[in-house]
């Protein structure tokens, strides 16, 4: 098997060779920090995620960048509105940001570089364009001439012809070609800004990233990803900047983008009042059932959120977590006396799911396809439950579950071992279990219903008393 991915560029599937294995440097487009962290965001990050966990379970070693716009004109007018500083807010909902992050399993990219802290950088880029006449100056700031750069939309399969016959008429008729994007902004009255040789002012946003970017990976690079909204013209738009100054086409090899949010068939919009962020949906549901939702469409397919989905997406998960609950308590209870199970045969059964799952993850991150692969392994796994199996067939159905949801990064933690009255469910389990021994009954089901009324459910198997809460 090779794995292969959908490339935006070509837009068709190919093998992943990376420029030079086994490093893979991918680019990640970060957050404008300016509200809370929404459910799309997390859609985005969870899919790229995936890509990456994936790439390090082939052998690959990922250097995963994700920037952050930290100056923009979103960020200004709301720190106006709530009356704090940019650097205020944008500090709050960046640790709002790692917060939910963790909650989703994200792996932490390995630099999150600030668009503040690059200003010099991009100041130089922008002097480069200019020289290169791919860029001209106007008094509200710089612009990059899209007319000059003879590839411009490439990405996005528009024509430039069209694009401009459909353009806006602009405001201001200095700009050349309506579609010019602005490289540095000049500064209004009470803005940020920074020094540079067109006067005091901030960096375009387009322009960020291509200079962080090309910073931390270098002039090339394997992976560029992001959202579907950022393909025309944020991507398009990096794309020409950067490859008419630098000359090396192409400059990403891989463009990858996730599909859209839908929330009850209708795309997330504040305006629409079906705006969600992280913290409110963690509010009604545990952060691993959303990364199931997630997961369970493929990253470029459009997904659909409602309550009815997110629950039918609890209760996949919590089969999985229920599976390893009864594993554990099944080695709890295991002797070592003899098995029916042969090590080596179960094995060679719990191979043919891995080889289902690396193939569907293998075919662009199919995600859904590898959550299908992991619960035929549970099903198979739970037959041979069904006969007398030793403490390390057991553990290798553990292991060889939790593995395949490690890449997937699904947390499967066991809900009884986290809980404060753990010790003492425990004791009255037994004080119930001898009290059924003594043939007093009445005492067994007062304890019984003392669980009911706590939400807490009873299984009498062959191998003693289970529980769990009551979904």
């Amino acid at each position: 098997m090779a794995l292969k991915v959908y490339n935006d560029l070509t837009n068709k599937k190919e093998e992943f060779q990376p420029l030079d294995p086994p490093a893979v440097k991918m680019y990640v487009c970060g957050i404008t920090p300016y509200d809370e962290t929404h459910l799309g965001h997390g859609r985005a990050y969870v899919a790229f995620d995936i890509v990456r966990r994936y790439l390090e379970y082939s052998g690959f070693k990922v250097e995963h960048i994700q920037n952050i716009t930290d100056v923009d004109d979103k960020i200004i007018k709301k720190s106006r509105e709530l009356g704090v500083s940019s650097k205020d807010l944008v500090d709050k909902n960046l640790k709002s940001f790692d917060e939910v992050m963790g909650k989703l399993n994200v792996k932490p990219a390995n630099i999150y570089p600030k668009a503040t802290e690059h200003i010099e950088e991009m100041v130089r880029w922008i002097g480069g364009l200019v020289d290169r006449g791919f860029a001209y100056s106007l008094p509200d700031g710089v612009y990059f001439e899209v007319s000059k750069f003879k590839d411009y939309g490439k990405l996005s399969g528009r024509k430039l012809e069209e694009m401009e016959a459909g353009a806006r008429v602009e405001v201001h008729g200095g700009k050349r070609n309506p579609l010019d994007f602005a490289l540095w902004k000049k500064a209004k009255e009470g803005e940020p800004s920074w020094p540079s040789p067109w006067g005091e002012g901030r960096p375009g946003w387009h322009i960020e990233c291509s200079a962080m970017s090309t910073k931390y990976l270098g002039e090339q690079f394997d992976i560029h990803g992001g959202g579907l909204d950022l393909e025309f013209p944020h991507h398009e738009n990096e794309i020409a900047q950067t490859e008419a100054l630098t000359g090396k086409i192409p400059w990403v090899k891989y463009w990858l983008h996730n599909g859209f949010i839908n929330v009850n068939h209708q795309k997330m919009s504040k305006s629409l009042g079906n705006f969600f962020t992280l913290k409110e949906i963690f509010e009604k549901f545990d952060p691993m059932v959303v990364r199931f939702f997630l997961l369970s469409t493929h990253y470029r397919s459009p997904i659909n959120y409602s309550d009815t989905e997110i629950a039918a997406a609890g209760e996949g998960y919590s089969k999985i977590v229920e599976f390893i609950e009864d594993i554990d308590f099944r080695l709890g209870k295991t002797t070592e006396e003899a098995i029916e199970v042969e090590l080596e045969d179960l094995q060679e059964e719990l191979d043919k799911f891995n080889d289902k799952f690396k193939a569907s993850m293998e075919d662009d991150f199919n995600t859904a396809g590898a959550l299908g692969a992991v619960f035929e392994m549970i099903k198979f796994c739970r037959k041979t439950l069904d006969v007398e199996a030793e403490k390390e067939c057991l553990e290798l159905m553990k292991s060889s579950v939790v593995e395949l949801c490690g890449v997937l990064g699904l947390n499967l933690e066991g809900r009884t071992s986290n809980l404060e009255h753990g010790i003492e469910i425990d004791q009255l389990i037994e004080e119930r279990e001898t009290a059924r021994k003594n043939k007093d009954f009445k005492r067994a089901d007062e304890i019984r219903k003392e669980f009911e009324v706590k939400g807490i459910i009873l299984e009498d198997t062959a191998y003693g008393t289970k529980w769990k809460f009551r979904p």
